[in-house]
């Protein structure tokens, strides 16, 4: 059943049309240094205040992240660079990370995750190891986002179960009790809303009550979205993709999140405590298509603050 199936409460009506335009606002955006390094401004394309996440992809030297980190704080965004657990050798690393970025780029924020290499390449393999050192919270950060995923995630639950991940939720929850640090759940991207609903709902049931920022896709060309999604280990909705890529009418024009967007802005709104704080886009078509279309979609006044 589709998620705009709800049905209607006379007291509460759900909307007709879905406000895309209020759950859009305060969107963030993820790049990677040599992304981020063909924008000239960040400000000309970014309202003010998004969040710009700094994908760490194994063999990026440090140095060309904090210089990212430190270029785009500087034009006023919020940094939160990806600290990948498998990738990191061990706790004086951590440690080292750490301090370049708060005292180069003054950052205090950090998606923490096990990262996508198979093989550690020293002590972690998890982001619960990297928390457990202690060494974000001595550091005073003030937000740490962890990974969240709505449809699974193989490489935790080979079986194709969600034992492992809800265990990790569990844990990630209990964390967020124990810390300072403002936590969410930053999702993988999906392409439609009937598996994040359920997955929400599941996260309840288990008094799981984190924030969830959930991934959208940026437009692009069909193939490409394919192929990342592949790569990333999307689930059951990459049949979307699969579906539209029997249409070969359609197979030549990008794909946009336009639906999945919809009906998730539907879903909220039908359901105040739907726990989606904020939208995550990934540009895997590009920064540039990924902003235009974001910004085409909020009210103007929120344009307005990138002067």
């Amino acid at each position: 059943m589709s998620i705009l199936s709800f049905r209607r409460k006379q007291s509460n009506p759900t909307p007709t049309t879905p406000d895309v335009s209020g759950f859009l606002t305060g969107y963030s955006i993820e790049v990677m240094p040599r992304t981020a390094a063909k924008v000239e401004d960040f400000r000309a394309i970014l309202p003010q205040g998004t969040r710009v996440y700094i994908a760490h992809i194994d063999g990026t030297p440090l140095e060309d992240m904090v210089a990212t980190a430190k270029r785009i704080a500087g034009e006023g965004f919020d940094v939160m660079p990806h600290f990948p657990a498998r990738i990191i050798k061990d706790r004086a690393t951590l440690a080292e990370w750490i301090n370049r970025y708060q005292s180069e780029a003054g950052i205090k924020q950090g998606l923490i995750l096990a990262g996508g290499v198979e093989e550690p390449k020293g002590d972690f393999h998890s982001s619960m190891q990297l928390l457990e050192t202690g060494l974000f919270d001595q550091a005073g950060f003030t937000h740490l986002h962890v990974a969240g995923h709505p449809e699974g995630n193989r490489d935790i639950d080979p079986d194709g179960s969600d034992r492992a991940v809800t265990d990790a939720l569990r844990w990630k929850q209990a964390f967020n009790e124990r810390t300072d640090a403002r936590m969410a759940l930053t999702t993988q991207f999906c392409f439609e809303a009937a598996p994040v609903v359920a997955w929400t709902q599941a996260m309840r049931r288990e008094g799981i009550n984190l924030p969830v920022h959930i991934g959208i896709a940026g437009p692009a060309k069909l193939q490409t979205l394919i192929k990342f999604s592949i790569a990333c280990g999307v689930g059951p909705s990459l049949r979307v993709l699969q579906k539209r890529a029997k249409d070969v009418t359609k197979l030549v024009l990008p794909f946009t999140p336009d639906e999945v967007v919809g009906d998730l802005a539907a879903a909220k709104a039908a359901d105040p405590s739907f726990p989606i704080e904020q939208v995550h886009i990934f540009p895997l078509g590009g920064i540039k298509a990924a902003t235009e279309w974001a910004n085409a979609r909020l009210n103007p006044a929120e344009i307005a603050q990138n002067a």
